[in-house]
């Protein structure tokens, strides 16, 4: 269980896996729901359950207190038969089926997107709505692709419980924390061009890349030749440029992401997107830097007024103590940090600021934003 590499200690807070019984809720959230085990609440299932985004998933419905009458743990027939704890109930980990849906009214997948792709329909076939984790549907015509404290509208009328399946699509991590920081500012000044740096956490990469930093560093330190299995070269003390394949654009598919899902989130195809990502050795909480140009002027002062009021997100901009964003500051945590808010110099007048933006990537990044996705459907 990932669980289990909390003992560890190198990297703090920050190495800490998920874990059910974790409580790092923000009170801020308007999509909080007080309620927990009940006969009124929808029955749920949670696809990918062991591996790191699963177990977040628990510990988010946990810490939110989410109404639910039935929980089913769903895995791969490697998993099956694991023995987890939930709220106070053992669930034994069952074997992923396409009779696994039965009378299941809420679905939260993170397997991957072959086994969205297999699974996501059958499951909506059985009236289930699915929030999907994966790339596996995101930019489907007529999938909505959702940030709960950006567009919520566009899964209005889906709703849990009616026997009508649905498809919901989690967007990418780094899209998700990029827009929570640039979307109040692009409704007030509206963004003619986005440029993102990003510095991404191993996380990203699921729970073996997290166990492999740990254990390339432990090598390092000891002056051991280092384990290369999953991106097959040294990442600790290290970064380069993400792993995922390159495009013949020269963009690779992270990037590419983060281009086509803003447009999709903001319902604006002309917005222009370009991204830089970086895989860092940092174990969970990416951070991205984000230089916006605005049709309409937008003051720093302004912007940070506004950032500071805009749900799930918090300002950390004390340029005295030169104190901004970090990722282990916010490991852990819901709410997206935003430091570092100046004039971009390189453009007259106030039509363009830089920003650093930093958010877990499991948490925000991935369960929370599924399980706040998974509130609207009550």
């Amino acid at each position: 269980m990932a669980a289990a590499f909390a003992k560890t200690s190198m990297f703090g807070a920050a190495v800490r896996m998920p874990s059910p019984t974790t409580t790092t809720t923000s009170s801020r959230s308007p999509f909080r729901v007080r309620m927990a085990l009940q006969d009124s609440g929808p029955s749920i299932a949670v696809v990918g359950v062991t591996g790191a985004v699963g177990q977040e998933f628990l510990s988010v419905l946990h810490d939110r207190d989410f109404p639910y009458r039935s929980i089913k743990m769903l895995a791969s027939k490697r998993s099956a038969g694991q023995s987890l704890s939930f709220q106070g109930r053992r669930y034994t980990v069952e074997e992923l089926t396409a009779d696994s849906f039965d009378g299941v009214d809420i679905a939260l997948f993170s397997a991957g997107g072959s086994i969205s792709k297999k699974f996501g329909p059958l499951a909506v076939e059985k009236g289930t709505v699915v929030v999907d984790n994966s790339s596996a549907f995101r930019m489907e015509e007529g999938v909505p692709l959702v940030v709960p404290e950006v567009n919520p509208e566009a899964m209005e009328g889906i709703k849990a419980g009616k026997g009508k399946g649905a498809l919901i699509a989690n967007p990418n991590c780094s899209t998700i924390i990029c827009l929570m920081a640039a979307t109040p500012l692009h409704r007030h000044a509206k963004v003619k061009r986005m440029v993102v740096s990003t510095y991404q956490a191993a996380s990203g990469a699921g729970a073996a890349a997290m166990r492999e930093l740990e254990q390339q560093t432990h090598e390092v330190l000891a002056g051991k030749p280092v384990t290369c299995e999953i991106f097959n070269r040294q990442y600790a003390f290290n970064l380069f440029s993400h792993n995922s394949a390159v495009l013949p654009n020269g963009y690779n598919e992270e990037e590419m992401k983060l281009v086509k899902e803003t447009r999709k989130i903001w319902n604006d195809k002309d917005v222009k997107v370009t991204a830089t990502c970086i895989r860092v050795p940092v174990m969970r909480a990416h951070a991205e830097s984000v230089n916006l140009e605005f049709e309409n002027p937008l003051d720093e002062d302004t912007a940070r007024d506004i950032l500071k009021k805009a749900p799930g997100v918090v300002v950390i901009d004390d340029h005295a103590a030169n104190n901004f964003p970090t990722p282990l500051e916010v490991s852990n945590k819901d709410d997206v940090a935003v430091g570092r808010i100046r004039r971009d110099v390189s453009q007259e007048g106030n039509y363009g600021l830089d920003i650093f933006v930093c958010g877990d990537q499991i948490r925000k990044g991935a369960a929370l934003n599924a399980v706040q996705i998974a509130e609207l459907l009550l």
